[in-house]
This record gives C-alpha cells, structure tokens and sequence, in this order.
C-alpha cells in the first residue's frame, strides 16, 4: 500500500495545517504565531544550558518549559487549523 507524502491543503481561512500529529504554518498569521514560539524554544534552552551545572539538572529546568509551550502552541493551532 503506497502512503501519500503531500501536505493537505488548508481549509478555507485555516492558519494551520494538520501534519502526523503536529501542525504547519499555513498563512502568515500562523508564522506570526510560530516565529516567536520558536524563538521562545531556543531562547528558553539557551537560558537553562548556561545555568544548569549538569545535564540531569538542565533536563529538569528545561521540560517544564518546554511542556507548557508545545501546549500552548498545539492548542492554539489546533483551534486555527
């Protein structure tokens, strides 16, 4: 059986589009969204590895963080989408 590897389209007005259980930018008001969720991610995990004295430590900062913005982000795109 052979899989399709297209991205669906968007329905009409949709800022995301579903992809295996996560979402792309589809309209600029999605990357309006997903530019600073991502500069967030970076952000947070810079912050966290330069004050973090080990990796189980920097681990145990960074998922909270990490958790609540996924959240976040899938929840909001899943209502735009």
């Amino acid at each position: 059986m052979k899989r399709s590897t297209k991205v669906p389209k968007p329905r009409k007005g949709a800022w995301f589009v579903p992809v295996r259980g996560s979402y792309l930018p589809a309209s600029w008001q999605a990357w309006l969204l997903y530019v600073p969720y991502v500069y967030y991610l970076v952000a947070t995990l810079w912050m966290v590895v330069h004050s973090s004295e080990s990796l189980t430590a920097m681990a145990i900062n960074l998922v909270p963080y990490w958790v609540a913005g996924v959240a976040v982000m899938t929840w909001i795109a899943k209502q735009k989408s």
